[in-house]
């Protein structure tokens, strides 16, 4: 499993490290992934922290569905998908789709086992 950092920068800290990521990465110097999700505005990182326990119920319970998982935390099935795409477009999850009986399921998936905050600048 992989390690996922997560921090609040300015935008131009941000853009910093991607460019010495970059430069490490073209040298050939990096030797294993970093993951990190960087959030520029405080609204953004709130949000990520606030939701946290759904991260947490898709590790432990492996639901099947979204539908399956907004049971499993019991929150309505709109909010909790609003919640996932956020999560998906940050790069914190992944959402596997199947077709099941002519039904397609959406199933979420945390790639990370751990999650580390980084909150000095």
């Amino acid at each position: 499993m992989k390690h996922l950092i997560v921090s609040l920068k300015t935008s131009d800290q941000i853009l910093d490290d991607f460019k010495k990521a970059f430069r490490k990465t073209k040298k050939g110097k990096f030797k294993k992934p970093h993951f990190e999700i960087s959030f520029d505005n405080k609204k953004d990182f709130d949000r990520f922290v606030r939701n946290l326990d759904v991260l947490k119920y898709i590790l432990v319970f492996k639901p099947k569905s979204v539908y399956e998982l907004a049971k499993l935390i019991k929150i309505d099935v709109s909010n909790l998908n609003k919640v996932i795409l956020f999560f998906e477009e940050v790069g914190a999850l992944k959402v596997r789709t199947s077709k099941v009986s002519g039904r397609i399921l959406r199933m979420p998936v945390v790639e990370y086992d751990t999650v580390e905050f980084k909150l000095a600048a």
